[in-house]
Order: C-alpha cells, then sequence, then structure tokens
C-alpha cells in the first residue's frame, strides 16, 4: 500500500512539546497534508495568539512568544520578530497559554520558560531572567518559590 504512514512513538521526558520529524522520499501532497492535520491539532489545544503589530492583526503562535507583560494599561506580547499588543488581560492571556510553557513571575509578566537562557538567583533571593534574545527580566519575590521549583525540576 503506497499511502500507509510508519509513525514510530517515542517517550522522552526531556520533551516538553512532542518534535516531529516526517521522513520522505520528496516533499509531496500527503506530506503536506500530514503537516497541515499536525498544525491544526496542535492550535487547536494552544491557539494562536491575536495581537496588533505593525502590520495589522497578526496570530502569533505561542512557541514564538518570548514573555509577555504589562506596560502601562497595554498587555504586550513579545517575540524575536518585536512587540505586538494584546487586547485582552494578562489573567486572561495566562488562561489560554500553555501551562507547560509558560510560568508567571510577576503581577505584570509571564514568561516562556524554552526562551531563557539563564536565570540569575542573587544571594538576596531575587532571580534574575535572561533570555535568549538578551531581555532581561525580574521574579517578583512573591514567585521566586514558584520559579525555584521550576528550575528544579
Amino acid at each position: 500500500m503506497d499511502n500507509m504512514v510508519d509513525i514510530e512513538v517515542i517517550i522522552d521526558d526531556t520533551c516538553v512539546d512532542p518534535k516531529i520529524k516526517i521522513h520522505a522520499k520528496e516533499k509531496n501532497r500527503q506530506v503536506e497534508n500530514i503537516i497541515y492535520a499536525i498544525e491544526n491539532v496542535t492550535e487547536n489545544d494552544y491557539p494562536r495568539i491575536a495581537a496588533q503589530g505593525d502590520e495589522g492583526l497578526e496570530f502569533v503562535a505561542q512557541k514564538n512568544i518570548i514573555r509577555a507583560f504589562t506596560e502601562g494599561r497595554k498587555l504586550f506580547i513579545e517575540t524575536d520578530d518585536g512587540r505586538y499588543v494584546v487586547k485582552k488581560t494578562l489573567y486572561v492571556l495566562e488562561e489560554e497559554l500553555n501551562p507547560a510553557r509558560f510560568i508567571r513571575i510577576s503581577q505584570s509578566e509571564i514568561i516562556n520558560i524554552l526562551k531563557v537562557k539563564r536565570f540569575d538567583i542573587s544571594i538576596s533571593g531575587t532571580i534574575g531572567v535572561e533570555f535568549e534574545n538578551g531581555t532581561k527580566s525580574w521574579a517578583s519575590r512573591s514567585c521566586v518559590k514558584a520559579v525555584k521549583k521550576l528550575i528544579k525540576s
């Protein structure tokens, strides 16, 4: 049967998000259909976030979000491509985000733990966060315990 798909599942405790590799002789319609099906299933679990960018309304994939934060009375999400304004509260956004990927580090900020380059735990008990893109932030004292628990696990 030419249209059969051989599927192998490997359980790996170190994987936060599933990783899928498609091995094929060529990129054909069947491969495109598999990609489309996988993208639709994953986006239904954790939908893209509607945000206002320079080019207008965009839908940002959660995996691309570095952090979400409030500044003034606005909610922003930051990606490698820039900042976007989100028309909802941080609390509502937090409910939509994948809890295996995102953690609140203060009353005004949620971070994508997979985009963190390093945590800096100081003697005074605060935790600095440096992201892969060079941005830095700080965990509030009320969130330090949760962040430390995350680091240990």
